[in-house]
Order: C-alpha cells, then sequence, then structure tokens
C-alpha cells in the first residue's frame, strides 16, 4: 500500500496537490462540480494541518497552447464557494509569479495554479518543467486518481523530485478497487456496457477469471452477437472488436463465470427522442432498425443475478440513457444495483452520469473519480501516478 496524506509528517509544510479538476464549463462557471467536492477532505485536511496549499489541475484539451475559454478561474470561484475561504490563482502554472505566490501562501490558505495543460511539456513528462512544479512545494499530493495512468509532469516527473504521497480520495479509490481483485464479497458479479469492446478486452479477459459473473450490455453486445453470425441491424458497432468478441466468448464458455448477454432488446428505426420504439428478441433483429437498450426480460435476467450479488463492479450503461425512450434498461438495472445490500462500485464518466441522473448515489459505496485509470487498475496494469509514490512504512 502507498503512503498516505494522513500519517505522513505534513504541520505547516508547503503541499503541492494534483487534483483533477477537469469538470465541465457552461457560461464561465462549473457545470458539475463532483470532483471538485471529491477533493474536499484532502484540501481540508491539509488546511488543518497548517499547510500552504497549491492545488494543479489540468482542464479539458488545450494541446500545449493557451485557451481562454480552458482557464481555471471558474474552477476557483467554484472551490472558493465550497470551501467557504478565498482561493488565490496565477496567470500561469510555472514560472516567476506562481513561486512567488506560492512562496506568498499563509499556513491554511489556497493557491490554484492555472491550467497544467497550457504547456506541452506537461502531457511530455518534461523534466524540467516538473522541476518547476517541484519547486512550489515542499511535499507532493496526488490525489487525481483519474489521471493516475498518466505518466505526466505533474503526476510522475513531480513525484520524483518531492517526498510524493497519496492523497484520501486517491488512498480511497486504491482501497475499493483493490478490493475487487483481491478479496471480493461474493457472488462477485461485473456488469459492463458501452459501446467498444476493443476498450474493455482486458477487463472482461481479467474479470472472467475473477468474476462470479459477467453481464454485458450497452451497443458493446452487438460485436458478441454479430461475432456469433447474429443479425445486429443498423445497431452502432465495434468492428474492430470482433475478432476480440469470439476468443472472449469461447475464453467464457470454457472457464467457470458465468458470461451473459441481452436476450431481449429495444430497438427503434434512429437514436432519436420520440420515434417508435419496440422490444424484441436478441436473436432475432429487425435489419432496418437499431439496438438502443436492453430489453425487459434481459433487466429481469441481470437483476436476479446483482440481487443475490456480494461485490458488484459496474462500468457502461445499458443504452441510450440520455434519451428516454431509451433509458428503462439503465434506470432499471443502476436501481437494482443501487437496492442490492453488496459492495457496490461505479467506473466510467457515462456510469456515474447515470447513477447521479437516475439519484441512485445512495445506493453506491463508491463512485470512482477514475474512468479510464480505474479500467486500467482493475485490468492490472501499473498506474504510473501510483507507482511513483511513497511506499507504505
Amino acid at each position: 500500500m502507498k503512503r498516505s496524506v494522513s500519517d505522513y509528517p505534513l504541520a505547516g509544510r508547503r503541499a503541492l496537490v494534483r487534483v483533477d479538476f477537469n469538470v465541465p464549463l457552461d457560461g464561465g462557471r462549473v457545470a458539475d462540480d463532483t470532483r471538485i467536492r471529491a477533493a474536499l477532505p484532502t484540501i481540508q485536511y491539509l488546511i488543518g494541518q497548517g499547510c500552504p496549499v497549491v492545488l494543479a489541475s489540468h482542464l479539458g484539451r488545450p494541446k500545449g497552447q493557451v485557451v481562454e475559454g480552458l482557464r481555471m478561474a471558474p474552477v476557483a470561484a467554484r472551490l472558493s464557494e465550497l470551501l467557504g475561504r478565498p482561493v488565490a490563482s496565477t496567470a500561469d502554472c510555472v514560472g516567476p509569479e506562481a513561486e512567488a505566490a506560492a512562496a506568498a501562501l499563509a499556513p491554511g490558505a489556497v493557491l490554484l495554479l492555472e491550467n497544467l495543460r497550457f504547456h506541452a511539456e506537461e502531457t511530455a513528462n518534461d523534466p524540467a518543467f516538473a522541476a518547476q512544479l517541484a519547486a512550489l512545494g515542499d511535499v507532493f499530493v496526488n490525489d487525481a486518481f483519474g489521471t493516475a495512468h498518466r505518466a505526466h509532469a505533474s503526476t510522475e516527473g513531480v513525484a520524483h523530485l518531492l517526498p510524493a504521497v497519496a492523497g484520501l480520495l486517491m488512498m480511497r479509490e486504491l482501497s475499493m478497487l483493490g478490493k475487487l481483485l483481491s478479496d471480493p464479497a461474493r457472488p462477485f458479479v461485473v456488469v459492463l456496457g458501452g459501446a467498444k469492446v476493443s476498450d474493455k478486452i482486458g477487463v472482461i479477459e481479467k474479470m472472467l477469471d475473477t468474476a462470479d459473473a459477467v453481464l454485458v450490455g450497452g451497443a458493446m453486445c452487438f460485436a458478441f452477437f454479430k461475432a456469433a453470425g447474429r443479425e445486429v441491424g443498423t445497431s452502432k458497432l465495434d468492428v474492430e472488436g470482433l475478432d476480440a468478441a469470439g476468443a472472449i466468448a469461447g475464453k467464457a464458455r470454457a472457464g467457470g463465470c458465468a458470461f451473459e448477454l441481452p436476450i431481449d432488446i429495444v430497438v427503434a428505426p434512429a437514436a432519436e427522442a420520440g420515434v417508435s420504439a419496440s422490444v424484441v428478441p436478441a436473436d432475432a433483429m429487425p435489419a432496418d432498425q437499431m439496438g438502443l437498450d436492453v430489453g425487459p426480460a434481459t433487466v429481469a435476467a441481470f437483476a436476479a443475478r446483482v440481487r443475490d450479488a456480494g461485490t458488484i463492479f459496474w462500468n457502461g450503461p445499458m443504452g441510450l440513457f440520455e434519451v428516454d425512450e431509451f433509458a428503462a434498461g439503465t434506470r432499471a438495472l443502476g436501481e437494482a444495483i443501487a437496492a442490492s445490500g453488496a459492495v457496490t462500485v461505479v467506473g466510467g464518466g457515462d456510469t456515474v452520469s447515470a447513477v447521479r441522473r437516475f439519484g441512485l448515489e445512495d445506493g453506491i459505496a463508491h463512485v470512482s473519480t477514475g474512468g479510464g485509470a480505474s479500467m486500467e487498475f482493475i485490468e492490472g496494469k501499473t498506474l504510473p501516478g501510483v507507482a511513483a509514490l511513497l511506499e507504505e512504512e
């Protein structure tokens, strides 16, 4: 296990904290502050330790250029509201102004640096850029699990230049996701959705060896149907994942993990609100229709699995839940997961959005802030931003 911010001598030391404030903006305001709220426990802990706090994050994909619409000012304003104290900001994340602002911070004061990705050196993990960041703190705290799978200057490079520990959110992510791999309460049921099999090959293969049941919905199911020679109509199809789907299905048949695909599908002529939708058996899809949700028989079968589960990992919606006509499958299965009594872990941006839309948060033990990071962790890959942190003594 990694060394935590809560068991490292911090009193009065200036903390450089990598947070994940990559939040959606709308009209110059933060549209969803979930990620900001997730970092509050670590920030408040550091304030309580009398640390001057320097926060660093990226926002959007400016690709090494200054993009006015991706400045951190709206994030600083929302963070100030949530903390109930002023949050200073800088016009750049490195350089003389940033260094002076960091050096002038009083104990318990908070500074948010400008967007890290205004510099191409950030994603290139440039050593000189990492050194400039390291000059802003005495200790490095990584609380940005969502970026831990990237070897960037602010996640991996700086961790070799300062004492580097995990923030409270990072520690919770590692603990909750780690239990899925090492000691899940059984039965362990994995629910996977979304569009592409090719994005989740490693996770599916890992879960076939680890879980008791893997339930597959969303558009990714059509790759498995097509690989088996079934009609999929005009459904969204991950062509690149067809070979993998066939291989996974074969592995599933030979193994001890139950592998379940939808038995009925909600189809429509187009992925639009107001269209006429119908339910058809999964092995009898019309050639001129597209699958946009799992049907009620599938929901019943999947819900029966999760109802008896000890642990559930859910990544990916069951259909196009953003459109009301195709939201029933994701909503009903999400409600079953939330009501299951199992240790429930949810990962992936679309899945988190569905959980929030349907008001399921109270029934979920852990909503992961890391999309790609959580999937790579579960797949068993090394996350550079985690590997660089100090080991627990």
